[in-house]
């Protein structure tokens, strides 16, 4: 059975990802840290099109990812997980002159060390299969860099450069790794921004869509895309390039 593990997926652009991998005819393996009531509303959506799981386990902890999602890969041999998406993100923003410890390293750990710990064990059994689709939700942050978020942007900075990496090394195994690198996006982790005075910078005039992010990587992930390797693709409405 084919499989796709959507990282943080419990809302916002990982449940539009969810959603979308669903419907392409994956088995969704929704991993999510602690909204168990989001988690359920998201299976329950999944399974009104295919079919999938909850896999709780915290990714910035690499124990927890050993544990659970080692434990899964170890006992579920006749499912095989061909799409990864690491989407789980977090951002704490803060001058770097008053960023405290805590600040930097929940957000390493959560945005970069998670891709680390989770595409490691994922990509063994890619390896072994030959055959695989890795995609990075980074950020345009990860782009650009993004004043008061020198941690967020560190850490996307770091997912854009491991991807283009990461690509080389797997490319003659028929694994795929790309990014998908959104701009502002109509979910939880931009609530409270005056999204009508952002508006005006951005020249397509509006937010983007959970959706329209799910839609790239339901392509990237595809097998039209098996030439497509190490590339980066923005999705914010022409603000940056």
């Amino acid at each position: 059975m084919k499989c796709a593990l959507v990282t943080g997926g419990s809302r916002g652009i990982g449940r539009a990802v969810c959603l979308r991998l669903a419907r392409d005819g994956y088995y969704i393996l929704i991993n999510y840290k602690s909204n168990n009531k989001e988690a359920a509303k998201t299976l329950s959506l999944i399974k009104e099109i295919s079919d999938g799981e909850l896999l709780q386990f915290d990714a910035s902890k690499k124990e927890e990812i050993k544990e659970i999602l080692g434990q899964w890969i170890e006992s579920k041999t006749e499912k095989f997980i061909e799409v990864l998406v690491n989407n789980a993100g977090i951002k704490e923003d803060s001058l770097m002159s008053w960023m405290s410890d805590e600040q930097w390293d929940n957000i390493i750990s959560t945005n970069l060390d998670s891709f680390f710990y989770i595409t490691r064990l994922v990509l063994n059994t890619m390896l072994a299969k030959k055959y695989g689709r890795i995609i990075n939700v980074a950020s345009l942050s990860g782009l650009k860099g993004v004043a008061g978020q020198v941690n967020y942007s560190a850490a996307k900075g770091g997912m854009i450069s491991a991807t283009k990496a990461l690509a080389q090394e797997v490319a003659r195994y028929n694994i795929t790794v790309n990014a998908v690198a959104p701009g502002f996006i109509k979910t939880d982790m931009i609530e409270g921004l005056d999204e009508k005075e952002l508006s005006k910078i951005i020249p397509a005039k509006r937010f983007g869509l959970p959706a329209e992010v799910a839609h790239a990587v339901s392509f990237l992930a595809s097998n039209e895309a098996a030439y497509i390797t190490a590339q980066v693709l923005s999705i914010n409405g022409g603000l940056y390039s």
